[in-house]
C-alpha cells in the first residue's frame, strides 16, 4: 500500500504534525502485519486519534497525584470505583492511572494486560507508554473486548457499505471503549480514515512493501506536515525533483543559504 495516498486523503481536513505521521505509520503497519480488516483499522485509528488528544502517540492521563487519588484511589472520593478498578491499596490510583493509546486504567486492567501479553505491567506500569506494548493493548483490547466486554465484531463488519451504514456501525463501536461519549465525532473520523485507507490500497493483507511517505523522515518534530505551501511544492515533484527538494531542506536544517 502507498501511505502517501493515505495522507493525501486526510490532510485537507486535518493538521498533522510529524509525530502524528509517525503514529499513523506505526499503527497502520501494525494493522497490516496483523491482517486487521480495513473497517476495523479505520475505527482503531479514529479511537486513537480521539483518545490521545490528536497526538497519535501513547499518552499519560492528564492530572497529578492529588487528582488520581481523588478519582481512582481507595482513599479518594470514589472508593467503589477504586474497587471496580482493582485499586485496593493506597497509592494505586496514581500508580495505575490512564496510560497508552486508550488510557488503560486501574490495577486490575494492568494485571489483565500483563497476563495476556506476558509483560509485568503491574510492577512496571510505565511500560504501557511504550508504543510496542501500547499498540498490542490497543488492538487486542478492541478486538477481544478487554475494556468494556464489547469488541469490534459486535458492531463493525468487514463489508464495504455506504457511509450511512458504516457510520452507524462506527457510532455503535464507541461502546468498546466508553459508552456513547463522543460517538458521532469519532465515527466521522473513522469514515474519513476508512476512505483514506481504501485510497492507499489497504486491504488487510500484508502483500507487497509498505511505501512510507518520505515527509515523516525529513521534518523536525515541531513542523506541521500539512503546511499548504509545503504540500504544494511536494505535489509538483517527480523523483529527481524530490531529491533536489530534499537537498534544499537539508541545507535549511544545517543553516546554509539556499538559492534557486
Amino acid at each position: 500500500m502507498d501511505l502517501s495516498r493515505f495522507y493525501d486523503a486526510i490532510r485537507s481536513k486535518l493538521k498533522l504534525t510529524n509525530a502524528n505521521v509517525r503514529g499513523f505509520d506505526f499503527l497502520i503497519s501494525y494493522g497490516l502485519n496483523s491482517e486487521v480488516p480495513r473497517n476495523h483499522l479505520a475505527y482503531i485509528l479514529a479511537t486513537t486519534w480521539h483518545e490521545t488528544a490528536f497526538t497519535m502517540q501513547p499518552i499519560r492521563e492528564y492530572g497529578d497525584t492529588k487528582y488520581f487519588t481523588k478519582m481512582y484511589d481507595i482513599n479518594g472520593s470514589r472508593p467503589e470505583k477504586a474497587k471496580e478498578l482493582g485499586n485496593l491499596a493506597p497509592g494505586d490510583g496514581a500508580k495505575y492511572c490512564g496510560r497508552g493509546y486508550v488510557q488503560l486504567t486501574g490495577k486490575s486492567n494492568y494485571a489483565k494486560a500483563s497476563k495476556l501479553l506476558g509483560i509485568d505491567f503491574v510492577t512496571h506500569p510505565e511500560k504501557v507508554m511504550e508504543p510496542e506494548y501500547a499498540s498490542q493493548i490497543l488492538f487486542a483490547g478492541m478486538e477481544f473486548g478487554w475494556f468494556t466486554g464489547k469488541k469490534l465484531d459486535d458492531f463493525i463488519d468487514t463489508i464495504d457499505e455506504s457511509d450511512v451504514e458504516d457510520g452507524r456501525e462506527f457510532e455503535g463501536g464507541r461502546r468498546i471503549i466508553n459508552g456513547t461519549d463522543k460517538a458521532k465525532g469519532i465515527s466521522n473520523y473513522a469514515l474519513r480514515f476508512e476512505a483514506a485507507l481504501k485510497a492507499a490500497g489497504y486491504d488487510g493483507k500484508p502483500v507487497g512493501e509498505l511505501i512510507e511517505s518520505p515527509i515523516a523522515k525529513i521534518l523536525p518534530k515541531e513542523d506541521i506536515v500539512s503546511d499548504s505551501a509545503f504540500e504544494e511544492e511536494i505535489s509538483k515533484l517527480d523523483a529527481s525533483g524530490f531529491i533536489t527538494f530534499l537537498a534544499k531542506l537539508i541545507n535549511i536544517f544545517l543553516g546554509k543559504s539556499v538559492t534557486t
